[in-house]
């Protein structure tokens, strides 16, 4: 048997359960409300069929006699009434509601006073609703009774009172109501039993369905259908399954995208990383093998030359190497800048005087654009040395001698806008948009690919750290411009908004 059958049944006998326990409670609950109602019925019935027997008897029959019991003439006819239905006890009253006669034996008879004002009670109730009142024989149990006044001579002396629901009822009634009410569980009983099977089927084959139906298509996904999605159960509890399973679904296959474009550029970046650094390696290591093999015979010139040479491919190296390191503590988010409020064309203007002496060798022409009443800047050092220094070696990179460069402040509403211009050979426009991803070189036909390709790359990570976008403007043969806003003390909370 399949682990699916086995759930299944599982389910089916729960709900079968379930059902069969409400409504065998229902049952129990229509036996007590039946059984409610219907001695309520016969009390009623019961009121209306015999309540005109205490008058009757106080007509015809004539029980007083100067004011006393006239029991040779009452006690037969009211024994003939008894026998007739057993149902009726009949008790002679005075006009205080002690008892003077009765027809019943002495010993069963437990008070001898009734209480008179719910006689005349009920002889004063005109709609149906009569009162219960005190039963002789069982004080603690009020019944329904009939009375009527008796007179003699035009004068009150008395009341016949008729309790109609003797004990003797009472007794047969009980064992007929055992009776009915087993017959009356048994079945309903058996009938909650068919009505929860049937109910149970029905329900296990409509929810079974269902569930299969989806189960499959989980099982489809999972088997690697990653289009799979289920369908036509928009409400309910299957409706929030569905959706959370869709939404799931939708989100596992972005996750699956996700990895495998960074697998491939994980493999684009191994590929690419080697290639860089093996030029240097191979360069450093044929210079070594030379100086090894012909020691003794190169001149101290000639040593001097191949040792700069290797020199400047250890720093090359040791430059590859650092800006892949960062990229990856930046790619990992491990880096928590440390921001601090400092003057950014102070920080621009040191990193100006280092990139000096390289700009006057190329006669390319270095540019400080700063108003003297900038706001200083909530950023991390360090990292916006980083960004600046990036930004300007992929300026020289692509400007050819003789150009320019500008770093150029501004005040905005949000912060410190900042640009960096060159006037290089330009990027096409539908390169631009792939500047910024990691190890991603444009092929210039002007301009050689030098570096790793993801110096840019570090700018626009450390830059989403500042919560400031960047933007590039650029047009081939005239020049390149980055542009980004670092937020000053006052905007610290709100995000850097380029201009249009």
């Amino acid at each position: 048997m399949s682990i699916r059958t086995i759930h299944g049944n599982l389910l089916f006998w729960k709900i079968a359960a379930a059902f069969t326990a409400l409504l065998i409670i229902l049952g129990v609950v229509f036996v007590g409300i039946a059984s409610r109602f219907s001695k309520a019925y016969y009390t009623a019935a019961h009121q209306q069929l015999y309540g005109n027997i205490a008058h009757h008897l106080a007509t015809f029959t004539q029980p007083f006699k100067n004011g006393k019991p006239d029991t040779t003439v009452t006690h037969d006819i009211i024994h003939s009434t008894m026998v007739a239905n057993p149902s009726v006890e009949v008790y002679l009253l005075d006009t205080t509601g002690h008892i003077v006669d009765y027809v019943v034996p002495d010993t069963t008879v437990q008070i001898n006073r009734v209480n008179i004002a719910t006689v005349q009670a009920w002889l004063a109730t005109t709609d149906g609703a009569f009162p219960l009142g005190d039963n002789p024989k069982q004080p603690d149990e009020p019944s329904i009774f009939s009375a009527a006044p008796a007179y003699e001579n035009g004068r009150l002396v008395g009341y016949v009172y008729t309790v109609l629901s003797s004990q003797k009822q009472k007794e047969i009634l009980s064992a007929l109501n055992e009776n009915l009410y087993m017959r009356l569980s048994a079945y309903i009983f058996f009938a909650a039993l068919v009505a929860a099977f049937v109910v149970g089927v029905v329900t296990f084959f409509l929810i079974t369905d269902s569930i299969c139906t989806i189960a499959g298509i989980v099982r489809r996904f999972k088997e690697g259908d990653y289009s799979a999605r289920i369908e036509g159960y928009a409400k309910g509890n299957l409706g929030m399954l569905t959706s959370t399973f869709n939404e799931m679904a939708d989100v596992i296959v972005d996750n699956i995208r996700k990895i495998t474009a960074t697998d491939k550029f994980r493999q684009e970046l191994i590929a690419n990383v080697s290639h860089d650094l093996r030029t240097p390696l191979s360069i450093m290591q044929g210079y070594v093998e030379t100086l090894m093999m012909k020691k003794d015979t190169l001149s101290p010139s000639e040593k001097e030359k191949y040792l700069t040479v290797v020199y400047d491919g250890t720093k090359k190296l040791s430059g590859l190497v650092e800006q892949l390191f960062q990229y990856a503590k930046l790619e990992a988010n491990v880096i928590t800048p440390q921001k601090e409020p400092f003057l950014i064309q102070e920080l621009a203007s040191d990193i100006l005087m280092a990139y000096q002496l390289t700009a006057s060798t190329r006669s390319i022409d270095l540019r400080l654009d700063a108003p003297n009443n900038l706001r200083p800047v909530f950023a991390d050092i360090a990292l916006t040395e980083r960004v600046f220094q990036n930004l300007l070696d992929n300026a020289f990179k692509f400007t050819p001698d003789g150009g320019r460069i500008t770093i150029q402040f501004a005040q905005s509403a949000t912060g410190i806008k900042v640009r960096v211009a060159d006037t290089g050979v330009g990027i096409p426009l539908e390169d631009q948009s792939y500047v910024f991803e990691r190890y991603k070189q444009i092929d210039k036909d002007n301009a050689p690919k030098k570096g790793m390709g993801i110096g840019l790359a570090i700018v626009k990570k450390i830059l989403e750290l500042h919560q400031s976008p960047i933007e590039v403007t650029s047009e081939p043969g005239k020049g390149t411009t980055f542009q980004f806003i670092l937020p000053t003390e006052g905007n610290i909370s709100s995000s850097a908004m380029l201009p249009g």
